[in-house]
Parts: structure tokens; sequence; C-alpha cells
């Protein structure tokens, strides 16, 4: 094993690190489009076609509540699949990830409504989106872990950064596929129209699969984990790293930036404000562009100058702009809504996309490495996938007090800061040594991280 302070493989780098971090961007792209899609289907048409009965305000309530649940089964799909990742292998939980989201998500496409079969259709509904949950509990966890256990030591944030970037790319998929399907008639959207999102994903299933059975498992599982496989990964994690699994719970809460962004703002431009659904889907997709191009330059600094500095930043700037971002939506005015929305989402929230997969990664050891990202961030996001309808709730029956929201809002963005602060800085911490107490920071990497 290389010494902390001696060379690393920073300087010759092991694995594929590009073929690692294309796979994940384009396994997560494909992914995140089934998941996203159902958040704005259940913004823009599900209150109608799944909860007729009850008042607008209670049926947008339940619609979202629908979208909460994919991230209440993300802890159970956690446990799961980060004990079969961690066991068995990274790519083996890929390549399940993408076929059980692209079938449950195909099949939301074929469900009748509730004026057809009753209750029985929002029951079937939420089974498929518990489904989703289950698998997106693994998706990002494992992808993550590929790719920094394939990267250089001195550029694990840069690669790491292209799940996240795969992330974004399949919302402004799931938002585009919704751009020509929102401008149909009102008839024909809510017949047959938003069908057509979910029947794409048969793509994303053959597309997907073959992706990532082409992948190559990491040298660290191939050379460390399945040489020494924990029998039960879980109870070595909750032994050596409890503390860390608390801090990513508390610190991927962050996402809740994201799903208010996409779902609850949404929601309140279209449904109370009188926004026209059309610009505000063109918002999501303009500022996942730029989020494109932001979270790999947020990437880069990070391997420059530290995971928190940039990871804090982000979280404090999102807490600001809320405020902002609620404000232009409730006066109306378009070119405010743009401004703000692509400043906040698409340049600062990126911050913080582009360095949680390395952040979290880095404070385990390569045996429970899948399981704590999976299971600390995925409780983390299963609040986050809440504050939809807690923040539909804080705004009233009428939906106006958007200054509770932002309040709310700016709240979590403040404990996610607290928590990445009291964890520890690991960037120039060799790959082989992370998650070890008594790892120290090399001077290798940090030379090779200013070359």
């Amino acid at each position: 094993m290389t010494s902390p302070s001696g060379p690393t493989e920073a300087a010759a780098p092991r694995g594929k690190p590009r073929k690692a971090a294309l796979a994940a961007w384009i396994g997560s792209a494909l992914e995140y489009y089934d998941f996203f899609i159902y958040g704005t289907a259940a913004a823009l048409v599900f209150s109608d076609i799944f909860f007729p009965d009850a008042d607008p305000a209670t049926g947008t309530l339940l619609a979202l509540a629908t979208f909460g649940v994919g991230y209440l089964a993300r802890p159970v799909g956690a446990f799961v699949l980060g004990h079969v990742g961690d066991r068995f292998g990274r790519r083996k939980v890929l390549v399940f990830t993408l076929l059980l989201m692209g079938v449950s998500t195909f099949l939301v496409g074929c469900l009748p409504t509730y004026d057809e079969v009753g209750v029985l259709a929002p029951v079937l509904l939420v089974t498929l989106r518990l489904l989703q949950g289950i698998s997106a509990a693994g998706e990002q966890a494992g992808a993550n872990s590929m790719s920094l256990e394939h990267a250089p030591a001195h550029r694990r944030a840069y690669y790491t950064s292209f799940t996240l970037s795969g992330t974004q790319a399949g919302q402004i998929l799931a938002t585009a596929a919704f751009l020509p399907i929102a401008a149909m008639p009102e008839e024909q959207l809510m017949s047959w129209g938003w069908r057509l999102p979910f029947w794409l994903s048969a793509v994303v299933v053959v597309v997907g699969f073959v992706i990532r059975r082409t992948l190559d498992e990491t040298p660290v599982f191939t050379e460390e984990v399945a040489q020494d496989k924990a029998k039960l990964p879980v109870v070595v994690l909750f032994r050596d790293h409890w503390a860390d699994v608390l801090r990513v719970i508390v610190a991927a809460v962050i996402a809740s930036v994201s799903t208010i962004f996409t779902v609850y703002a949404l929601s309140y431009a279209v449904n109370t404000v009188g926004v026209e659904r059309t610009p505000m889907l063109w918002v999501g997709v303009l500022a996942n562009v730029v989020a494109l191009v932001a979270i790999p330059l947020w990437a880069i600094l990070a391997d420059r100058i530290g995971r928190k500095p940039v990871f804090i930043g982000g979280s404090l700037g999102c807490a600001v702009l809320i405020f902002a971002y609620l404000w232009a939506i409730s006066t109306g005015n378009l070119g405010l809504i743009f401004a703000v929305g692509i400043l906040m989402f698409g340049v600062v929230y990126s911050a913080t996309n582009a360095i949680w997969p390395s952040f979290y990664g880095e404070m385990f050891t390569a045996k429970v490495r899948l399981s704590g990202m999976a299971i600390g961030t995925q409780i983390g996001f299963a609040v986050a996938g809440f504050t939809p309808s807690i923040s539909a709730a804080l705004a009233g029956d009428d939906g106006s007090n958007w200054v509770a929201v932002a309040v709310f809002t700016a709240a979590l963005c403040l404990v996610n800061a607290i928590a990445v602060a009291t964890g520890k800085e690991t960037y120039r911490v060799p790959t082989e040594l992370l998650g070890q107490k008594d790892a120290r920071p090399s001077s290798a990497n940090a030379a090779a991280a200013s070359a």
C-alpha cells in the first residue's frame, strides 16, 4: 500500500476514468429522464387524471405527494442495492437499476385513469413510483463509486461530476419531452398526450442496457474488495462510519432545492400565478443546459482548492436566491423568472451538485462505499422528495404564501452547509486511503492538482 506522503496513483491513473465517466453520464441521463418526467407530469396533469374528485388545491397536493413516494422507497432500495454493489460489484447494480427504472416508467404510461378504474388507478401509480424510487436508490451511488474508483486521485471531483451532469441532461430531456405535450389542446393532453414521454422509456431500456453491459468493474473492487469482502457491508458501515452516514444524510437534504425548483415552483407558477406552462418548462431546460457547463467547472475548482469551500458556497447561495426566484414567479415577469431561475439552478446549485459525488464517496472505504453513499444520500433525498408537498401546504389554501416556502428552503440549505463544514476535507487523500481514520493528505496529489 502506498504511504500517505509518497507517490500515488495521481501520477499513474488506474482504471479507465474517461470510459467510466462517459458510461455514468449516459446512464444517469437515461435513468433520470425517466425519473423526472414523472415529476413534470405530477405538477401538470396527474391531479386531474388520478385525483379528479378532489378540489384543485387538494388534487395538486396529492399529485405532488405521489412524486414524494418515490423518495420514500429510496432508503429501502439503498440498503438492498448497496449490499449488492459492495458484495458483488458496481456493474451489476448499474445494469439492474436501469432495467427497473425503464420498465416501471413505461408502465406508468399504460395506466388506466381514475375515471376508468376508480381508486385502483392511483394505487397502481404509487406502486410504480415506488419501483422508480428503488431503482434511483442504487443509480447515483453505483455510478459515483464506479467513476471515483476509476479516476486519478487528483481529478476525482471532475470525473465523478459526470454522474450529476448526466442527471441534469436527464432533466433537460424530461422537460423537453413535455414541451410539445404541454402545448397540446387540453383534451388531447389529458387523454393520451401525457403518456408519450413515458412510453419513450422503451428506448431508455435498450440503449442503457447495451452501454452498461460493456462497463469494466473498478480496479478498487477487483483488487481489494473482491479479495476481502465483508459478508454484511451494512454492519461494517455502521460500526466504522456511522458519523459519516449521518453527515451524508443531513447534507443530502440540499436536493430539496432541486425538487422545489422542478416540481413545486412549476406547480406554483402554472396553477397559482397563472404563468403559461411552456415558458416555465423552458426555464428548466435552459437552467439545466447552463448546469451542464457549470458542473465540471465547479468540480475542477474543487480539485484545486478543496470540496468544502465550493459546496458550502453553493448551499448558502441557494439559501439567498430561493427568495429571489419565488418572488420573481409571484410577479409573473418572465424575464425575471428566467434570469433568477438560471442563476440559482444553473449556476449556484451546480456547485453543490458538482461536489457531492466525490465528497460523499471519499468519506468511506471501498468495502462499504456504495452502501454508505446509497444509504446516506437516499435517506436525505427522501426528505427532499416530500419538500414539494410540504411547500404546497406551507403556501396555504390559495398557494400564495411563497415567503414561507422560501424560508423553509433556506433553512434546509443552512443545515446542509453546517453538515458539510463539520466534515473532513478529502481532496488530497490518496484513493486507497479514503475512509481510513489515519489517512493523511498527499503532497503528490496537491502537486498534480495545481499542475
